[in-house]
């Protein structure tokens, strides 16, 4: 077996077992496990990792199929070698008896040592009985897309007759999408240079500045990335600007502003602003806030400061234009952060409308008579967006929605709700979206 090949599969079975055993974040994971990696290493990797993470539900339910005892009651490095290589067995890039020696090899050199027979056994049952229990996992559509049973029955509930096709596309992998600044390039401008640099890609006219990369590259690749002309932004992100309704000389608040793509897009579309604050809460993500800002030459005010909290950063001069950009479960983003599946819990999503309610109120308050606040998450659940707004304004009476048919230059995404528009994960290759529009009178 190649070195590197196995040093790349113990590497990611290492960073899976991290979020099995510690929640962490796949990117995370990623991040420690490659920090003293050889670099020529990285693609592999990460290729290997997001393959086990976004099937582990698949492979747990064929594991639970040819296991003796439950899955969980293996070693979490165990259990990650075992979803790498049923990865690889899905991605049939590498012979299936060079996949089952490899897994084997790899968990001699790892402290998975004694599972290695346990490890070879499996695989080799799984291939000599691939046919029925594929057959098998297929019929149930959860475990045919990988999904744990809690979120299956979630959206079922919440979406009854899309739940199938919601689990497809959090199977499924994201596209690359651009957002071109229009304050340093047309998007047909910036496709030539794509088009120089040998990068296949499309426009997509309904959202303008948006792009789609024909296959994913490393951002350093991208022509003027480094001089603001581009960043990396999925398509249901930028459809924020369309609720907002910017013009010159408003004062706009972005609540809950990290990593700082939104804040980057307000600045990019409406460079006359009489002023553009992003606040969030925790200084470490907000200097991504600072770097998205900095790399674009463009004008925004950083703030450390809880939107929940606002008497002690707000000026007292009411906003024009507020984006609640509200922390959620992220149940529209999980195929471009297949990790969500297995860090997440019922619990931890019932909690959130709690939280959501509690920063809209007090982003209520801050928000100008005659302005708009746009309530934003990048999930598809009813308890945090049609519920949660349906409660907000029952009990605040200066509150009014504005359809999407008045959002200027909508593209007309999503399904209509009482309240706004909820763009589901697939949809014109965009991530899933809620973007609700409120006026206050």
């Amino acid at each position: 077996m190649n070195a590197s090949a196995a040093s790349a599969r113990s590497l990611a079975a290492h960073a899976v077992a991290r979020i099995l055993r510690e929640g962490v974040t796949l990117d995370s994971a990623l991040n420690d496990a490659l920090a003293a990696a050889n670099p020529k290493l990285a693609p592999s990797v990460r290729s290997l990792s997001y393959g086990a993470v976004r099937g582990y539900y698949r492979h747990e339910a064929i594991l639970g199929r040819l296991l003796s005892t439950p899955v969980r009651s293996l070693d979490f490095l165990v259990r990650a070698l075992l979803s790498v290589a049923l990865y690889e067995l899905e991605d049939a890039r590498t012979p299936e008896y060079a996949v089952v020696d490899a897994a084997v090899q790899t968990a001699k050199a790892t402290d998975a040592v004694r599972a290695a027979g346990l490890i070879n056994a499996v695989l080799r049952r799984y291939l000599r009985e691939r046919k029925t229990l594929d057959a098998d996992i297929a019929r149930n559509p959860a475990t045919r897309h990988a999904s744990p049973i809690w979120l299956a029955d979630r959206l079922r509930a919440d979406w009854p007759v899309r739940w199938t096709q919601l689990l497809a596309a959090s199977d499924a992998q994201a596209p690359m999408w651009l957002r071109v600044n229009p304050q340093r390039s047309t998007t047909d401008e910036y496709l030539e240079k794509l088009r120089e640099a040998g990068i296949g890609a499309r426009a997509e006219v309904r959202v303008p500045q948006a792009v789609a990369l024909d296959s994913p590259c490393d951002v350093h690749d991208l022509p003027g990335f480094a001089q603001g002309v581009v960043s990396v932004q999925d398509l249901g992100a930028q459809c924020v600007a369309f609720p907002l309704g910017l013009a010159a000389g408003q004062r706009v608040l972005d609540a809950c502003a990290a990593p700082g793509g939104k804040t980057a897009l307000i600045a990019e579309r409406e460079p006359d602003l009489a002023r553009l604050v992003a606040v969030d809460i925790d200084p470490r993500r907000l200097a991504r806030v600072s770097e998205n800002i900095d790399r674009g030459k463009l004008r925004a005010e950083v703030v450390v400061g809880d939107a929940g909290a606002p008497d002690g950063w707000w000026d007292g001069i009411p906003f024009d234009r507020i984006l609640l950009d509200a922390p959620c479960s992220a149940l529209g983003v999980i195929r471009r952060h297949p990790d969500i599946r297995l860090r997440k819990s019922p619990s931890d999503i019932d909690k959130l409308p709690q939280l959501q309610g509690r920063l809209l109120e007090s982003a209520w308050r801050l928000l100008a008579h005659g302005g708009r606040l746009v309530y934003a998450t990048c999930t598809v659940t009813r308890s945090e967006n049609r519920d949660l707004l349906g409660a907000f304004l029952r009990s605040t009476p200066d509150a009014a929605c504005l359809p999407a048919e008045a959002w200027e230059g909508w593209p007309n995404f999503g399904e209509a709700d009482e309240y706004g528009r909820q763009i589901l994960p697939g949809e014109a290759g965009a991530d899933g979206f809620y973007y609700a529009a409120l006026t206050k009178t």
